[in-house]
């Protein structure tokens, strides 16, 4: 199939599928004589593999890790684990910036009024002046 094809049948863009393989996390496909990508069915798979790595937030570094990790038949499942619950802290790390930012934010927004007046403790805070 072309790359248009890949594209449908794996979810990922055809320039994400360029990209990836100007990065060598996949493996480029055979072309044709005029020059074609030509994909199989298993770059498909590999293909729907790093989508579905990608949507759990892995980066591309993970990504190519894990493809190592299932191309490998000897591995060892703890391996696997480990690179996983590595990115779940870095997850939980993630959270709780996010949820101080929340938290933050929604501190601020109370304290502002939010009528016609100028004094704005959200711009006070963001730029470093005391209310």
């Amino acid at each position: 199939m072309n790359i248009g094809q890949a594209a449908v049948a794996s979810g990922v863009s055809p320039k994400m599928i360029r990209h990836y393989e100007e990065i060598g996390l996949v493996q480029a496909p055979k072309r044709t004589t005029s020059n074609y990508r030509l994909y199989s069915d298993n770059d498909v798979h590999v293909l729907r593999f790093v989508r579905a790595a990608r949507e759990l937030g892995f980066s591309l570094q993970q990504i190519a890790e894990l493809l190592a990790l299932w191309r490998d038949r000897r591995r060892s499942s703890r391996k696997v684990k480990a690179l996983v619950m590595r990115h779940v802290a870095e997850l939980d790390r993630k959270i709780r910036e996010m949820q101080a930012m929340k938290a933050t934010l929604e501190h601020l927004a109370h304290h502002c009024h939010g009528d016609e007046r100028p004094q704005c403790p959200i711009l006070d805070d963001l730029s470093g002046a005391k209310s």
